[in-house]
């Protein structure tokens, strides 16, 4: 709830706001009967800038959820830095209705929801309204069923056991979740069981109601496969990244024609590793530090390897690295590439498109040069806006 927000924020508003701004948060919270005549003076009988902001956001957040996200709406139309600092431009605003009539409890669960930052109503309408014919359709929650799949190999018969792929796999379920989406797990599949797997899931009737699907695969691989469980090299049980995308295709899932359909693969491409050291002066200390770096941590890292329609439309295939080079894992933190794809999905997809939160991905590691995840295979007409939180 808004009181609660406040409360999280409460030191660093008080070392970061300025008499100015509070002059002006009296005068707003004056002016909507929030605080009385007395208890501004209160406020501005006090000398230091520090006193006054403790007793003003100790004081809004005494009276409530209510006052207190209606302080949020004047700090973010007085001073948006400051906001953005305190991590409050996302928060819902009382002023724009969030869902109608909605409980308490609906507030409280659309403020937070494991780390992903919702979007706000105003914030959705706005998109909407703008661009309303460039993106996807979103369904009704009440009565939409969006599926999600993650398959992840993690022990094999001959190759090395992944460790770290069981955090890749707890967390980018619970993003899927958080996101609305039903998900299934498999593990440990062979290329005929990984095969047979995305085909069942292709048939889903449950498609029909949904408005796009999520596919991850993760295991060990190659440039444009991935391995089986019972894989021994490059020709033993090895399932073709091809695949994929003939499963998903227009002619063999249409429940799903003209929906957005994201693939994300994490694993080897080539055994390559992603970067190089140049032999520039002006990027001699930077190239250095990066390479200490990475020499630090490579002892624990682990890389793994009747009417026309298109055939294939609306997908996009998130791969975490470039052909021919490896994917790093951290054996207890997971896979890097995941990791980051978490993050700043939970971050930035409040209010960006798919492709642009990944263009964030691809632009962290430009300064971390490990491995580049790049864009496969894309075939989205539209934006894939992901809205949390409706």
């Amino acid at each position: 709830m808004a009181d609660k927000k406040l409360g999280e924020v409460r030191t660093e508003f008080i070392q970061r706001v300025n008499k100015s701004i509070i002059s002006q948060l009296l005068d707003d919270l004056l002016s909507e009967d929030i605080m009385d005549d007395e208890e501004v003076e209160g406020v501005n009988a006090k000398d230091k800038t520090q006193d006054q902001a403790r007793i003003l956001i100790d004081n809004v957040r005494k009276k409530g959820p209510k006052a207190s996200r209606l302080f949020i709406d004047f700090l973010l139309a007085r001073n948006p830095c400051l906001a953005e600092q305190l991590d409050l431009q996302t928060f819902p605003s009382v002023s724009q209705p969030i869902k109608g009539n909605i409980s308490e409890e609906e507030v409280q669960f659309l403020e937070s929801k494991n780390g992903i930052r919702l979007c706000p109503q105003n914030v959705f309408q706005q998109i909407q309204t703008n661009e309303g014919k460039e993106i996807y359709p979103i369904k009704d929650p009440k009565t939409r069923t969006r599926l999600a799949l993650i398959i992840c190999n993690i022990k094999f018969d001959c190759l090395g056991y992944r460790k770290g792929a069981e955090v890749d796999l707890e967390e980018m379920k619970l993003l899927l979740e958080d996101l609305g989406y039903n998900v299934e797990t498999e593990t440990n599949l062979s290329s005929q069981g990984i095969t047979t797997c995305l085909k069942n899931f292709a048939a889903r009737r449950e498609h029909k109601a949904s408005d796009g699907m999520f596919v991850v695969l993760m295991s060990h691989g190659y440039q444009d496969s991935l391995c089986g469980v019972h894989s021994e090299d490059k020709d033993v049980d090895i399932f073709s990244i091809k695949t994929i995308f003939s499963t998903f295709n227009n002619m063999n899932c249409p429940a799903l024609r003209g929906k957005p359909k994201v693939v994300i693969i994490q694993a080897c491409r080539g055994d390559q590793r992603g970067y190089k050291v140049e032999n520039v002066e002006d990027s001699a200390a930077s190239a250095a530090a990066s390479l200490q770096s990475d020499s630090h941590i490579t002892m624990q890292l682990q890389a793994d390897a009747v009417q026309r329609v298109h055939v294939e439309s609306d997908l996009i295939c998130l791969y975490s690295t470039t052909p021919d080079h490896v994917s790093w894992r951290h054996p207890k933190t997971g896979s890097f590439f995941i990791i980051q794809l978490i993050d700043t999905i939970k971050k930035h997809a409040w209010n960006c498109n798919l492709e642009e939160v990944f263009r964030k991905v691809m632009d962290h590691f430009a300064s971390n040069p490990c491995q580049m995840p790049s864009k496969d295979r894309t075939t989205l007409t539209k934006k894939f806006y992901l809205f949390p939180g409706h």
